[in-house]
């Protein structure tokens, strides 16, 4: 499979240019699926986290412009993405996760902030949790976020949160949201300062070209 392949053509590659990630709390990870939530800081995150618990597997939102080329539609297929149209959104954009969740042995990584430009948590994940009910796992990432940063031989940091269950019997009102939105940040917070408490993220300044 072409997802195992990567993986086994990857990590060695990461390990020799940049040594062995810092790994914290893999335990905490749950069985069966679940969603891990983390703050996006660079577009090597995605990547890093789905390292960071493999064999196991995961699907991924990505935005429907990457798909344009045949060839990219079936690679990025074939590693488990689908589109989604991050400026409109619409209903599959919640359920096509949500069936993968149901249907597939493949967990998913969220961005509840969408974006690397954005410290707003967005709710997109707590539905996708309560109608797959499946738990979120919130994860942060410490490290290069340039690929310069690999080769430099910055340390990767990787650590996880406890689980977060959502009772599916909850509605989800803006009050109920708030604090599940509350418990994701506490989450990313603490696990920041567990890896490192003078860590800070300095977030970019959007470029005009890029929607995200």
């Amino acid at each position: 499979m072409l997802y195992d392949f990567l993986v086994h053509l990857v990590n060695p590659l990461l390990t020799l240019f940049n040594g062995r990630p810092q790994i914290e709390h893999k335990d905490r990870l749950p069985e069966g699926n679940y969603i891990i939530v983390a703050p996006h800081r660079t577009w090597m995150d995605p990547v890093l986290l789905a390292l960071a618990v493999y064999p196991k597997k995961f699907t991924f939102m990505a935005k429907e412009e990457l798909f344009k080329g045949r060839f990219a539609n079936w690679f990025l297929r074939k590693l488990g993405a689908f589109p989604v149209n991050r400026k409109n959104p619409g209903p599959s954009a919640i359920k096509t996760p949500v069936r993968l969740l149901k249907n597939s042995d493949r967990s998913t990584i969220i961005f509840p902030t969408g974006s690397r430009y954005s410290s707003k948590i967005k709710g997109g994940a707590l539905i996708i949790a309560k109608m797959a009910n499946v738990p979120l796992v919130p994860a942060v990432y410490q490290g290069p976020l340039k690929l310069s940063g690999i080769f430099k031989r910055q340390k990767r940091k990787i650590s996880f949160g406890e689980p977060i269950y959502i009772d599916r019997k909850m509605r989800l009102t803006d009050e109920n949201q708030q604090e599940l939105e509350r418990q994701m940040q506490t989450a990313f917070d603490q696990l920041d300062n567990e890896l490192d408490p003078n860590y800070h993220y300095y977030m970019p300044e959007k470029p005009k070209n890029d929607d995200f």
